[in-house]
């Protein structure tokens, strides 16, 4: 028996690429399943094999505790049944006695080939989560084995399957059994039926793999792709770049007469694809990405992170797209949030925030009209900036001389602290109550956010709705619906009282 099973292990470790460990454990399994059957599914059985013999000792084990808990009398025992054995043992300790083994029959041999299935598969299953969790990330083709509600089963060779998600395919997109697809490795995940390869259609990382399929520039590093928006199945940008002055990434990307660039249109079901020139200046970058409209202006406002875009206004739809598509892609593909209006909307925007700027330098800095517009007229936009800018650089103003640069920086000093000093006692007055700052589950910073809010008692913030409380920070409807509750607690306890 012992030399049956050595061969029975070298030949399914062989024919199946599993480990022999993998293979004994399971036949210890087996032959554990098989001494239960003869002596009783209750009994706590225990197959030792041994790795370089093949022979294999079988024992029976109870475990000593109280009288209390026996539950299961054939593998359970009191301390005094258990002492009677064994003077020292205590108390969650074995008793263990060597039984007579079963022998490695027909029925062992039926058991251990189900274990031995299984154990493969999971061993299996381990093998293509571990050679393809290297690969997310990956262009991979399969063929099209089977549509379930939705999801496109693909099989990839070698008994692989990968899954694209109802929501990872490109709507109206047609796909039958037998069609070889390309698609992105997303993501490997370990589940109870196997690990699923999940892969997508949709993913902008898939336009970047295909283009690296039609490009060779790309592969051999001499064009970098820095960025790609896509609207799957109708229209994509994706951002080129190259520092060898000989090359037109551009142009490498579309090929002759429009080849590559059609070739991963045709991968994608007839997605249209801008091939846009990426530029390290911001608002260059975005000139390209809102390709084929023509931009007149552009106005940046770093602290939003946004610019307002002006087109001709025949090309304001153009600009725009179908839908917001065109403005949509060049927005994620740039990073920026784009503002799109026609060259007389900007104008009277810019006039508009012109004004506003004037009124406010006029106002807080007590100086007359043409003062204000000449510091707006030198990129002046905040009070902060008149009160610290270098002074070299506002006596660089034509007719501005030392006095009068000391006068508007002292002023517009004197400004921000009344300014502070206003905001100071705004805050005071609506600071938090102590019940409030006292009230359990409440922190200083949302006490004063609260305030903020003018939620300023106990009974100010019991008259809340939990939506009232989820613009806050750090705030979920569980932990809004708490401090609710907790300060309408006094008004349950005095009805109780009533």
């Amino acid at each position: 028996m012992s030399k049956e099973i050595l061969v029975v292990v070298d030949m399914v470790s062989n024919e199946k690429g599993v480990d022999k460990d993998i293979i004994f454990e399971a036949l210890e399994c087996a032959l554990v399943n098989a001494t239960k059957k003869r002596y009783g599914p209750e009994w706590d059985v225990e197959v030792k094999i041994d790795r370089r013999t093949g022979e294999y000792l079988t024992s029976r084990r109870w475990e000593v505790m109280t009288d209390e808990e026996i539950e299961w009398p054939e593998r359970q025992l009191t301390l005094v049944q258990a002492q009677e054995q064994q003077a020292d043992i205590q108390l969650n300790e074995f008793i263990v006695e060597e039984m007579t083994s079963v022998a490695f029959g027909r029925i062992a041999a039926q058991t251990a080939r189900q274990v031995i299935t299984q154990k493969v598969r999971e061993a299996e299953r381990a093998q293509v989560v571990a050679a393809f969790h290297e690969r997310v990330g990956e262009l991979l083709s399969g063929v099209v084995k089977r549509a379930d509600k939705g999801n496109i089963i693909l099989d990839l060779g070698n008994n692989v399957e990968a899954v694209i998600p109802r929501d990872e395919t490109i709507q109206r997109e047609s796909m039958r059994t037998g069609d070889r697809v390309r698609a992105y490795l997303k993501a490997v995940r370990p589940e109870n039926r196997g690990p699923q390869l999940v892969m997508s259609r949709m993913a902008p990382e898939l336009l970047i793999e295909l283009f690296k399929l039609e490009v060779p520039e790309i592969n051999e590093g001499l064009i970098d792709i820095l960025g790609a928006a896509r609207d799957p199945g109708s229209r994509a940008k994706i951002a080129v770049h190259t520092e060898d002055q000989r090359i037109d990434p551009v142009g490498a990307c579309v090929g002759m007469r429009g080849s590559r660039v059609q070739a991963v249109s045709n991968e994608l079901s007839g997605e249209r694809v801008d091939i846009i020139l990426w530029d390290e200046n911001p608002a260059k970058f975005v000139i390209n990405a809102m390709s084929p409209a023509e931009v007149v202006s552009i106005i940046i406002d770093e602290d939003a992170h946004s610019m307002d875009v002006a087109v001709a206004e025949d090309q304001l739809s153009q600009a725009i797209g179908r839908g917001g598509q065109n403005v949509k892609l060049a927005a994620q593909l740039t990073g920026w949030t784009l503002n799109v209006m026609t060259a007389t909307e900007a104008v009277q925007k810019q006039e508009v925030e012109v004004q506003t700027l004037v009124h406010l330098f006029m106002e807080k800095l007590d100086i007359d009209e043409d003062v204000a517009s000449v510091l707006v007229e030198e990129g002046f936009s905040t009070i902060e900036e008149v009160a610290y800018v270098p002074i070299h650089e506002m006596l660089d103003i034509e007719g501005f001389d030392e006095e009068i640069v000391e006068e508007l920086r002292n002023r517009a000093k004197d400004a921000l602290v009344t300014q502070e000093i206003a905001n100071e006692e705004l805050l005071e007055e609506k600071a938090p109550s102590p019940e409030l700052l006292e009230m359990e589950g409440m922190d200083e910073a949302l006490a004063y956010q609260l305030a903020s809010q003018g939620i300023v008692t106990l009974d100010d913030l019991a008259e809340q709705a939990v939506d009232d409380l989820l613009d806050l920070e750090n705030m979920d409807e569980a932990r809004a619906a708490s401090l609710i509750m907790t300060a309408r607690a006094p008004w349950f306890a005095d009805e109780n009282q009533d």
